[in-house]
């Protein structure tokens, strides 16, 4: 078993679970990436890691591309998967197509989001519209984090090849006991220089980075709009490939960047608000752990994010690029402590009810085991 991403950090910060799901199932599991500070994490749980050094984040870069190609040609012919699981818009796209050329049995691809937004050029939006559905006929079964992506894609992938499997999070890690959790948020607080009495509204990276289209420039607006009202940070990494990210040039002014933070279910407890106005996302990770954690939380009105529950219901949804509008969500959970602790119960209910990460690593070696049957290797799936 073969899963191919672009950067270690979402093998192991993304897919941990997955591996290990598949590793219990009994593959020799590989993780093909470019190489990173999380690959003795990997080897930790039993993972292979195989490096890519060509492969860069950076768009238009052909010479990097046609070097990474040749080197995931070369991995592929040398450990010969049964299944390669392909993840990442970019590696996606030519893992797929080289998976077949490489005649791996079962190609599996996820789609983490579509990377296209309705603003954007038609131009754009058809480039990346059918890179995926030319990469998609390569592969053997396509799987979607949410369902508004694979209603898109439906002209170009045919219903019996794909199927919506959501996403998920460890949620024993990230739904501590009330005891527990008390004493940790607490400790998080007194490490982040925050009151007993102050609220404290976040947005939290671990693979997400500190990149223009997770909002920050409008959670920006929003915290220099309500200030005194809490106190507003961002804890995580910054863009490798853009250090500085989008507040450079002093646009994040009243938002406190403190860093990436290996203790995220802490972080989460130290909140009393999460903020995620993305203008787009496959599915939200973060999202997902702040639900588990019951969070209340305003999102950005995008596919994935919608993914993560109803407005008023589990969450605040605020139109992405809007400023004002995520202002006034922000001001009703910051004023309004029986709609924060509504919001908050629904979010950890649903979480517990759909974001088991297990779940979803369950589908994936169904489909591992149906295109096996379907193709009559073999082989077989326990």
């Amino acid at each position: 078993m073969a899963h191919l991403t672009t950067a270690d950090a979402s093998l192991h910060l993304l897919l941990a679970t997955e591996l290990r799901v598949d590793l219990e199932a009994g593959f020799e599991t590989y993780g093909i990436s470019a190489p990173g500070p999380y690959v003795p994490g990997l080897e930790m749980i039993g993972v292979r890691h195989e490096p890519l050094h060509a492969l860069t984040r950076a768009r238009q870069q052909p010479r990097a591309d046609a070097a990474a190609a040749r080197e995931l040609l070369a991995v592929l012919n040398r450990i010969r998967p049964d299944v390669l699981h392909t993840h990442d818009p970019e590696t996606g796209v030519l893992g797929r197509v080289l998976g077949r050329l490489a005649r791996v049995p079962v190609v599996v691809n996820t789609c983490h989001g579509l990377r296209r937004q309705a603003h954007e050029p038609f131009a754009k939006r058809a480039l990346v519209l059918g890179a995926e559905a030319f990469a998609a006929r390569f592969s053997h079964a396509e799987l979607y984090r949410n369902g508004e992506d694979r209603r898109t894609l439906s002209w170009a992938v045919p219903a019996h090849r794909s199927r919506v499997v959501g996403d998920g999070v460890d949620l024993t890690r990230f739904a501590a006991d009330p005891r527990d959790r008390a004493r940790i948020r607490a400790r998080m607080r007194a490490e982040l220089g925050v009151g007993p009495d102050e609220l404290l509204v976040g947005g939290v990276g671990g693979v997400g980075r500190r990149v223009a289209g997770k909002g920050i420039g409008e959670f920006a607006e929003s915290a220099r709009a309500l200030a005194g009202k809490a106190r507003f940070v961002w804890i995580g990494p910054e863009d490798p490939e853009h250090p500085g990210g989008p507040d450079a040039h002093g646009t994040a002014s009243g938002v406190e960047f403190t860093g990436p933070h290996s203790d995220l279910p802490a972080v989460y407890a130290a909140l009393d608000v999460f903020v995620l106005p993305s203008s787009r996302e496959g599915s939200s990770r973060s999202a997902m752990e702040a639900a588990a954690g019951g969070l209340p939380m305003v999102l950005g009105d995008v596919p994935g994010c919608r993914e993560i529950g109803t407005h008023d219901e589990h969450l605040l949804l605020a139109p992405p690029g809007d400023a004002r509008a995520l202002t006034a969500a922000l001001d009703r959970l910051l004023t309004e402590p029986g709609l924060r602790e509504r919001l908050g119960a629904a979010a950890r209910r649903r979480a517990a009810a759909h974001f088991d990460q297990r779940a979803v690593a369950g589908v994936s070696l169904e489909t591992y085991a149906a295109v096996a049957r379907a193709r009559a290797l073999p082989w077989t799936v326990d």
